[in-house]
């Protein structure tokens, strides 16, 4: 696998359940070619593992740190980790 392919695991802060935010990163996930989940914590976080090229992984964090309309984003908190083709597609996975 190229070495620019990256796993990144990404905790989001703030006002983002209840606002269509799992269904706004499968959405730009999706339509990046990137591949993994996403998923509401009990404590109000978004929990979200991606995979894929470095660059278009970096685009959907950006996209993240912004959300849908109604969220507030206060804090996005990023693990990067080797990438290891574990997802085929991305999906929203159910409560943590």
């Amino acid at each position: 696998m190229p070495s620019d392919y990256v796993c990144a695991h990404i905790i989001v802060k703030g006002l983002v359940q209840g606002v269509g935010f799992r269904w706004f990163v499968q959405k730009h996930a999706n339509h990046l070619g990137l591949n993994g989940w996403v998923r509401n914590l009990s404590n109000g976080d978004v929990e979200i593992e991606v995979e894929g090229e470095r660059s278009l992984v970096e685009e959907l964090i950006k996209l993240v740190k912004v959300g849908p309309r109604y969220a507030q984003v206060e804090d996005v908190q990023i693990t990067w980790k080797p990438y290891e083709a574990k997802y085929k597609s991305f999906e929203i996975k159910g409560w943590f």
